[in-house]
């Protein structure tokens, strides 16, 4: 008996219609759902709980005597005097702990930022109303800075209706001329480069490196200056000479740089070749050249902060066109994706909730971490048309939100999710709903558990985009890429340790245990079947970089798979710099 399903050509069209319209919905309907439950759960924790509802407080900085809040001094129509910039060192040489030759002689190597620097990015200026929550945005701001340890900014004189106010920040070391190592999933990455994410103290990004993957070894020139002239406009630029082809990117923009900020436009173009790789079971198992050119025209508007809320809309054109060619060799099949050239006006809209709280030992070690309780969501459509260009006519639709909530004392959850997708000839193609959540338990100032729940789903991926499983997006114990399908599902339990120690006081330690488990799915055209669930169990160290620029916490594992088939290795040796724990 012939038991092979039938060709999709030789479905009537009725019936395939009615089936794509079906999965379609059905992936908006659990996305639909999946927003109104955390509506409906913050909704509960606001009713329950409404003292999380109110943003980061700045009574945690201590105010001068008689100094009023800031609810008083706005009600009282302050504004902003006299702005004292405190650009700190490297190391605090005042300090007993720091005082050293060593430490000395780095600060004076060491090029500092300058003040121009600091106070282009103030959300603030003398005359202007004052403001706390400017304050407050300010210094989160600065913290996302690299090549800033941290930021405090806060009022210290109040008198005749003025308010003087200080911004303090700490460098760290942003030149990074050397030799990095890596490794994930079995695979090997190293590099060498000169980087210096503040140039002669001015906050321009340079980099030249030379980097060899699994994928390709490639030589790049990059160069990014967030202020362009002391503008809010920012520049970005890729020039990259890769063994299977090349990268030239550019990009001028001038983003939404704040909650209050009432417009913003930008321009992106790129033209990349490369070779990409199929793989199954960690091995490569056919390969193709992809040519790409993109180019994106947008702008946006804003009417401002109201109540904590910033609503954001957007248009554009994009222009995205993929080609693909089948490669000759070993791995190549002869056989590539069809091309697809997308050529779409669109229109975006965007709400964000200001609510924030300071927090330490969540994902860093020992610094400041700028906690999201509020929303954030937005969506996005657009229409291709062969009437502009583009080769098909397609509906283009996507979508996310995050909201972060801390419904008890020393309990925080973290909630995503997002959907993405086309509509051509009333079929849905390459459609993904995407769903995390994230929960932290704090134990101890030095303990906190973590667990993590992420979950895609997709129907009709387009052959360029796969759903993959492996070493290199959290199965630690199994090699990068090592099962693919249309669903994918992994789970993470993590014990987190952050302890004191601080060697020469250059790097702060913490621990993990973990355990990871996970599976895929559905339809693999172009792989084996499924191994079911795959689980691995593990350890590794943490070194926070409190010093630079250059990464955050430096991961150190050993993994160890529970379900290990074939030529699985028993023991997954991870090296990795990575933004968070």
């Amino acid at each position: 008996m012939n038991s092979r399903p039938p060709d999709p050509r030789s479905i009537p069209g009725d019936i395939r219609l009615f089936s794509s319209i079906y999965k379609s919905a059905n992936l908006l309907l659990i996305f639909w759902l999946m927003l109104a439950s955390v509506f409906a759960f913050d909704a509960l924790a606001r009713d329950l709980l409404p003292s999380i509802t109110t943003r980061s407080a700045r009574d945690e900085i201590s105010r001068p005597q008689g100094m009023p809040s800031d609810d008083e001094l706005e009600q009282s129509g302050a504004v902003v005097g006299e702005v004292i910039l405190d650009v700190q060192d490297i190391f605090a040489t005042d300090t007993s702990e720091e005082d050293t030759v060593l430490f000395r002689l780095v600060n004076r190597l060491h090029i500092q930022t300058r003040l121009s620097t600091i106070k282009q990015q103030l959300l603030f200026q003398t005359g202007q109303p004052y403001s706390g929550q400017k304050l407050e945005e300010t210094e989160r701001s600065l913290r996302t800075r690299r090549y800033l340890l941290d930021a405090r900014v806060y009022p210290v004189a109040f008198h005749d209706g003025r308010v003087d106010i200080k911004v303090e920040t700490r460098d760290v070391w942003t030149l990074n001329p050397g030799v990095s190592f890596s490794r994930s999933g079995g695979v090997n990455s190293s590099g060498i480069k000169i980087e210096d994410t503040n140039f002669l103290g001015y906050g321009k990004q340079f980099s030249l490196n030379y980097n060899s993957n699994v994928d390709r070894n490639s030589t790049a020139l990059e160069y990014r200056d967030p202020q362009l002239w002391g503008s809010w406009w920012a520049l970005a630029g890729q020039l990259a000479n890769n063994s299977d082809g090349h990268i030239k990117a550019l990009a001028i923009e001038r983003p939404f740089y704040s909650l209050e900020t009432r417009w913003s436009a930008g321009v992106r173009l790129l033209d990349a070749r490369r070779v990409d790789a199929i793989y199954d079971r960690g091995n490569a198992t056919d390969q193709y050249s992809v040519i790409e050119h993109g180019a994106t025209l947008y702008g946006g508007w804003s009417d401002g902060l109201h109540e904590y809320w910033t609503a954001r809309w957007s248009a554009g054109v994009t222009y995205d066109d993929r080609q693909f060619e089948p490669r000759p060799g070993p791995l190549g099949s002869g056989i590539a994706p069809p091309p697809r050239k997308l050529v779409y006006p669109w229109i975006g809209y965007e709400l964000l909730e200001d609510r924030f709280q300071k927090l330490e030992n969540l994902n860093q070690i020992g610094r400041t971490e700028d906690f999201r309780l509020g929303w954030r969501a937005g969506a996005q459509v657009g229409l291709a048309s062969s009437a502009y260009g583009a080769d098909r006519d397609a509906l283009i639709w996507s979508g996310s939100f995050s909201r972060g909530l801390i419904p008890a004392d020393r309990h925080i959850i973290e909630l995503s999710g997002g959907v993405s997708g086309r509509v051509e000839n009333s079929e849905a193609q390459n459609a993904v709903v995407s769903a995390a959540g994230r929960y932290y338990w704090r134990q101890s100032p030095r303990r906190l558990f973590f667990m993590s729940l992420q979950a895609d789903a997709a129907t009709h991926l387009d052959a360029d985009n796969r759903l993959t499983l492996g070493g290199d997006n959290g199965l630690r114990g199994y090699p990068l890429r090592y099962q693919t399908g249309s669903g994918r599902w992994i789970f993470t339990a993590e014990q987190r340790f952050f302890s004191d120690w601080y060697p020469f006081r250059l790097v702060r330690v913490g621990g993990a245990v973990f355990y990871d488990m996970g599976r895929t799915w559905g339809d693999k055209p172009q792989g084996s079947r499924s191994l079911g669930l795959l689980r691995d169990v593990g350890f590794g160290l943490r070194l926070g970089h409190s010093r630079t620029g250059l990464g955050n916490v430096t991961h150190i594992d050993f993994a160890f798979p529970l379900d290990a088939r074939g030529d699985v290795k028993k023991v997954q040796f991870l090296v990795g710099t990575k933004r968070s724990f």
